[in-house]
This record gives structure tokens, C-alpha cells and sequence, in this order.
């Protein structure tokens, strides 16, 4: 049996914006305790010298898992997500995945490559960011907590055959599509995904 959190963590995408998640966040109904997560050198969070790869941002996130916690993860966000719950999978209850890679390879499964373009228009950008390649293929199959996974059909970042691997690979997880929703759809569809969020931690 799935235990019910009493924490859900929001972990933003590479936007860094610690908003990002809020108008999703106040529409649950789930009662558990919410914290917003930042990443230094992105968004509004100040940068942090020692910050040099993805596995420092998990760093940052696994002490916040101190109590049964759901990881609720966008973008890039999602990569860190699926690296904290395999770190700490007695204590992660369940995942909420949006357009993320989830740490497979997109490059085979349609995603246009916004790299070169993101780090453009992004300039004060941690470098390592644009030049990671995480890749958790083999390890998905270790995550037995349920999973949702909220993708849009028109998200070129990360398109729908992403979520659809996704599926494949994690054992317990469900796959929800929304129609015209972009890469930011955890924003723009706020009290939709809620209401799959709490339907999705109800879920035993």
C-alpha cells in the first residue's frame, strides 16, 4: 500500500522560476505540507560556486525528503526528481512528471533540440546545464511508486512519444495528455493537472 505524503516538493524546470508551480499548488486539496524548490544560477535563486552538475541539484533536494514526500517536477526538474527518488525510494510516495526526458534519450523519440537556442536567449545560464546528457534508461524500472505523467501534444520539447517511453519504462505509472498543451502546460493548465495531482496521490 502506497502511504498518503505529508510533504510535496515542486521542482521547477531550467526557467529556475520557484512561481512556476503555485496556481497548481493552490488549487489541491491534498493537505500535505508544500515547498517550493530553487535552483542556484537559474531563475531568481542566486548562483552557488559548488553547483557544477545535475547531481548537485539532487544534492540540494534529498534532505528535503525527511517525511514521506511526492516529487511534483517540471522539465528539467524531472531529471532530478527521478535521480532523488531512486536515492530515496522508502521515502518518495509517488511521482508527478510534466515534459521532462525523465532521463531517457529524446534525441530518438522526436524532441527538437532547444539547446543552442535556450542557451542563447539565456546567456547567465550555468553551462553544464546545456551540456547535460543524464541517462537513466536502465534504472526506471527500480521506481515502484505510482507515477503521473502529464505531457502536451504540442510541446516540440518534449513531444508525446517522450511520455509514452516513460511509460513503458515505470512500472506503475499513468500517462495523461492534454490537448494543445505546451511545454509550460503545469502553468497554463493549473487546476486541471491539480485535479490529477490529488487524484494521482490518492492513488494506493
Amino acid at each position: 500500500m502506497t502511504t498518503s505524503p505529508s510533504k510535496l516538493l515542486f521542482l521547477p524546470g531550467a526557467s529556475g522560476n520557484t512561481e512556476f508551480w503555485r496556481p497548481a499548488a493552490e488549487c489541491l486539496a491534498h493537505p500535505a505540507q508544500q515547498v517550493h524548490i530553487g535552483w542556484p544560477g537559474f531563475g531568481s535563486t542566486p548562483p552557488d560556486p559548488s553547483v557544477t552538475g545535475m547531481a548537485d541539484l539532487v544534492a540540494r533536494v534529498l534532505p528535503e525528503i525527511d517525511q514521506p514526500t511526492a516529487l511534483v517536477a517540471q522539465s528539467m526538474g524531472g531529471i532530478v526528481a527521478v535521480c532523488a527518488a531512486l536515492e530515496r525510494p522508502e521515502r518518495v510516495t509517488h511521482l508527478v512528471l510534466t515534459v521532462t526526458s525523465g532521463g531517457v534519450d529524446m534525441s530518438a523519440l522526436g524532441a527538437q533540440d532547444w539547446r543552442a537556442d535556450f542557451a542563447a536567449a539565456n546567456p547567465s545560464l550555468p553551462r553544464w546545464f546545456v551540456d547535460d546528457r543524464t541517462d537513466l534508461t536502465s534504472r526506471l524500472a527500480e521506481l515502484h511508486m505510482p507515477v503521473l505523467l502529464l505531457w502536451g501534444d504540442a510541446d516540440p520539447i518534449s513531444p508525446v512519444r517522450v511520455g509514452q517511453r516513460l511509460a513503458e519504462l515505470l512500472p506503475r505509472a499513468e500517462l495523461h495528455v492534454f490537448t494543445g498543451g505546451g511545454h509550460d502546460l503545469g502553468f497554463t493548465h493549473a487546476a486541471e493537472v491539480a485535479g490529477l495531482i490529488d487524484r494521482h496521490l490518492a492513488r494506493g
